[in-house]
């Protein structure tokens, strides 16, 4: 293998792996951002209507005896 073609494959070979590192880091930051947004949605669903929602006849009544 002569120096030009060495030259030449590494110089691709950096060119793939800082592709490789640049999809990484958007692929990680758009994970950051879902996550962010998970947890900002977990944080403001209101629990009990969403209990409600799943199951609406769950205490809507109550058997007393006396």
């Amino acid at each position: 293998m002569d120096i030009a073609m060495m030259s030449t494959a590494m110089s691709q070979f950096q060119v793939q792996q800082q592709v490789q590192l640049s999809v990484m880091n958007k692929v990680m930051d758009q994970s950051q951002e879902n996550s962010d947004g998970l947890q900002k949605l977990l944080k403001s669903a209101d629990i009990s209507a969403m209990q409600q929602s799943v199951e609406p006849n769950l205490g809507a009544s109550v058997d007393v005896k006396v």
